[in-house]
């Protein structure tokens, strides 16, 4: 590694596992200063962190008091988000609720409460802030089947990244959107597990089924993710704010 995030302060939600975890293990590697957060505490264990801790990106009092605790920052990762199955006529008034308000308002919480020390910091140190939202493929860039109120907030997750990123551009402070394909990690092993109930041949034929619509023959890797997001936290990108990036194999060709 080469230290490209050498004396960087990170904030990252849900690093307990898959996406978040990569980005906190490739963030420490490049010499960032990292507070990893998940709402399972035990789900961080085995990281080799500045700061673990609980943290619900549902409660904005609980966001509000981690960020007074932590200070001043030059990198957030907002990773916590959910996958919810069905499209508009199995989308309960409870599911929309729920997606809106982890895969959205827990970004507008934390960039909220965050800011400001940001913008402090970056002026202070004559360097840039950068804000990485986890959005998807399957938002306003592509539609996915079943994926109603997951893509309808993904998408939301670009306006309101790119929404900061022209607010703050001249406070310097940049925002982006990483829009993975499918990735391997738990929260895909159990989609699989739930599609296959439903399919003959079980998860085998799930897995297969999602592998098929990858124009590469293959899932994406959480490191693979991880490494965008080193690009997107560094100063190497420092001219590249209020983008929806996709890295996803093909899928939106």
């Amino acid at each position: 590694m080469t230290g490209r995030l050498e004396g960087k302060i990170a904030v990252i939600t849900a690093a307990g596992q898959g996406i978040g975890r990569a980005i906190a293990e490739a963030f420490v590697a490049e010499g960032a200063k990292v507070y990893a957060t998940d709402l399972d505490k035990a789900k961080l264990e085995g990281l080799s962190i500045h700061d673990l801790a609980s943290l619900d990106v549902l409660s904005t009092d609980a966001v509000n008091a981690y960020a007074e605790r932590i200070g001043e920052i030059d990198i957030l990762v907002n990773v916590a988000g959910y996958v919810h199955h069905g499209t508009v006529l199995d989308a309960s008034e409870k599911d929309m609720d729920f997606s809106w308000d982890l895969n959205v308002k827990s970004m507008h919480r934390t960039v909220q409460a965050f800011l400001p020390g940001m913008v402090a910091r970056a002026d202070r140190q004559g360097s840039s802030g950068s804000i990485v939202n986890l959005s998807s493929v399957a938002s306003s860039l592509k539609s996915a089947p079943a994926r109603y109120a997951y893509g309808t907030t993904k998408a939301a997750t670009i306006g309101l990244t790119k929404s900061v990123a022209l607010d703050f551009v001249s406070k310097r402070i940049r925002a982006n959107a990483i829009c993975p394909g499918t990735v391997h990690s738990p929260s895909w092993e159990e989609r699989v597990s739930a599609l296959g109930a439903t399919m003959e041949g079980g998860a085998e034929a799930a897995k297969a089924q999602f592998v098929s619509r990858q124009p590469m023959g293959r899932i994406g890797t959480p490191e693979e993710i991880a490494a965008l997001a080193v690009y997107l936290a560094s100063e190497e990108s420092g001219f590249t704010t209020g983008q929806a990036i996709a890295i996803d194999g093909g899928w939106s060709l």
